[in-house]
């Protein structure tokens, strides 16, 4: 007798999301060792104490963006969908199973807005990298890759080395091409 699956989908089960994520997972190892509660410090200035609704928690919405620059997602939408279906995207951002997902407009709008004209975005990701020099999550070695950065040569005796600086103000400049053409693909103001 054939036993099908399509009922299972409507089980309720009781889970913990720390048992879903395995323990090796990179993610866990980068919130073992790099602490980021200064965040809430960084942003404090940038919000009302006492006016309009609660917002959105800060170290959310960075840790977000530090999973799109860590995992090369170049969409804030895209960022969005892919935490809404990653286990460990949730439980690194604190998130349980049926908690709400931040929007990619306030992500975007708080990039945008909220922390334009700020070194907010370079203040943190720098720190973040120095705990991780501090940890020997990052060293100092040279790191090859086959990407667009390198030319293409078939000689083997005849190459090209280069190495090719990128920084979070590459990463920002992305999204914001991302969203400008997404609007202007709507026939949205710019």
């Amino acid at each position: 007798m054939l036993r099908s699956n399509r009922d299972k989908q409507q089980n309720y089960e009781l889970v913990s999301i720390e048992d879903l994520v395995p323990a090796d997972h990179m993610l866990r190892k980068i919130d073992k060792y790099i602490d980021f509660s200064f965040i809430d410090e960084k942003v404090r200035h940038l919000y009302s104490q006492d006016n309009g609704r609660p917002a959105i928690d800060p170290l959310v919405l960075f840790k977000m963006i530090f999973l799109g620059y860590f995992y090369g997602i170049r969409s804030e939408r895209q960022l969005e969908r892919e935490v809404q279906t990653n286990l460990a995207y949730r439980w690194f951002l604190g998130l349980g199973l049926s908690d709400r997902v931040p929007d990619h407009t306030t992500i975007s709008w708080n990039r945008r807005t909220r922390f334009k004209d700020t070194t907010v975005f370079q203040d943190i990701f720098d720190e973040i990298v120095l705990q991780a020099i501090s940890h020997r999550m990052v060293g100092g070695r040279v790191l090859v890759s086959d990407s667009t950065h390198l030319k293409a040569n078939a000689n083997k005796h005849k190459f090209t080395r280069e190495q090719v600086k990128q920084n979070t103000r590459d990463y920002l400049d992305d999204l914001n091409a991302a969203v400008e053409a997404e609007r202007k693909e709507k026939g949205k103001k710019l």
